[in-house]
Order: structure tokens, then sequence, then C-alpha cells
């Protein structure tokens, strides 16, 4: 299966800073307007500078590559359902789990037209087969199920990747339950992944911060403590070493020297659906 082409693309609007657009400019890419960058550098003040923002981002997909190198072997994990996926990288779900295992499938989900013309680069290398797009919205997680089974055996364990999305959903959007919803139509000994920024690790500058964006941005923007982020988790059995610092989860050989020491603001971890 390839990516479902550029239909449905809406108007991309660069009048205002826009959630992937802010992150794609953090991560060092270059999709992306004067008005996001000028938003992404306002936060990067309060927190220490550009540096340590990108360190961070960087971060948080070296440990989404960590998490599904370990569901492949660890787990036997052959299916991922990718919702919230961004810009195209070089580091996506797909570009992992096809290195680690050739025959694993791969559905990305975004609704944000922006992702979706991008599609075709984010899918221009991957065997006819393994990988699709669709454009659909998280507030509406039935409907993801059921058209991700067109491309998935939902009879099967799927690892569910929520990586930098439920930051995005306040409190009224009822996060937590839409992720419940989600893992209601997935079968036992599914995965669930999620990383979510945080609102009690250096908190005073992240605090300032993430108000500064979510004013700013199209898309909220929303820092949770360990315990809330932790309880996106419920119905899971926790893999250790359950919800921890981002650059803690199976930590990486070598921390990124623009960290210098500084600990990651991310919450990651990960469970399996009993």
């Amino acid at each position: 299966m390839t990516a479902t082409g550029r239909e449905g693309v809406g108007l991309i609007d660069s009048s205002a800073p826009h959630a992937a657009r802010v992150y794609d400019y953090m991560l060092g890419g270059t999709t992306n307007f004067e008005v996001d960058r000028a938003a992404a550098e306002q936060a990067a003040v309060l927190v220490g500078g550009m540096d340590r923002i990108r360190s961070e981002v960087r971060a948080n997909r070296a440990f989404l590559g960590r998490a599904v190198r370990w569901l492949i072997h660890e787990a036997g994990i052959r299916q991922f359902l990718d919702i919230g996926t961004g810009i195209p990288n070089d580091d996506n779900v797909h570009a992992v789990a096809l290195r680690e295992a050739p025959d694993a499938r791969v559905v990305y989900v975004d609704h944000d037209p922006i992702v979706l013309a991008h599609a075709h680069l984010l899918l221009k290398d991957a065997p006819a087969g393994s990988t699709t797009y669709l454009q659909a919205d998280f507030r509406q997680p039935e409907d993801i199920i059921e058209r991700a089974g067109a491309h998935l055996d939902l009879t099967q364990p799927v690892a569910v990747m929520l990586v930098g999305l439920l930051h995005h959903f306040r409190d009224t959007d009822a996060p937590g339950e839409l992720v419940a919803r989600l893992l209601r139509r997935v079968p036992s000994g599914s995965y669930l992944v999620v990383s979510h920024l945080a609102g009690d690790i250096h908190a005073e500058g992240y605090v300032e911060a993430g108000e500064a964006l979510d004013e700013a941005m199209e898309e909220p923007l929303v820092l949770r403590t360990h315990d809330q982020v932790a309880a996106f988790l419920a119905g899971c059995e926790p893999v250790e070493p359950g919800v921890v610092q981002v650059d803690e989860w199976h930590p990486p050989d070598a921390r990124d020297p623009g960290l210098d020491g500084w600990t990651n603001p991310l919450w990651a971890g990960m469970g399996r659906l009993r």
C-alpha cells in the first residue's frame, strides 16, 4: 500500500505558528515559516536557548527509535499504528522498523493538511505494501482503528505509538478516554508507547514556555506531571523501567552532548495491553 496522495489537502495557513512546523524547526528541518521559527525561538529563550531545545526534541525522536527496536526484538511486534505522525523525517517509525524487520507494517495517522501534503515524502522509500498514511483525527479513535484494519491484522498485536501527541489535547478533550477507546479496539498483547512534555521537570521555565506556545500556536500545548502521563497507560502492564524521563527509557549508550547534563523535560513510557 502506498500513500493516499494529496486529496483533501486544505489551505495551509502561514500567518500563525503551527505545531508540526514548529517541531520541524526544532528538529532542524526546513518545512516551516518565519512565524513558526519566531514562536520556537521565543520559547527557547525561556529554557536556555535553541540548542537545548533541539537536543531535547532529538532525544524524543531517539526514544521513538529505541521503542520501535525494543518492540521488534523483545516483544516480536511487527505492526505499528503511529498517530500524530508529524512532518516527515529520516527517522520515522517505518524507517526504523523496516531496517530491523523487513516484514513490519506501519500505518501513519495525522489530521493535519501540512502533514498530508508531505506524506509522499514520508513513504517514498518504503517497500510496496509495508506502509500507508491515513488522514484522520485522534478524537475519532474508532474511525482510526476501522480504517487501519484495512492495512493491519487486528487479530494480532499492534504497537500504538502516541509519541509527542497527547500534550496537544486539553483535559476538556478527555485524552485519557480517547486512549482507552483506542485500546479497546486492539487485541490483548498490543503495546502503547507514550511521550509527553513534563510540567514538573524544570517547571518554572518550561511551564512559561509551554504557555507561550499554547497561546501562539493553532494547536493547544498542555504540560502534564509524571502521574498524569502515567495515567494514560492505565490498563497496561508497564514495561520496565516504567514512565521515566525520556533519556532514561532504555537509555542510549551516549547522551546528546547538547544537553550537557541537563535532564530532559519529557516523560516517556510503554505498556502491554492485558
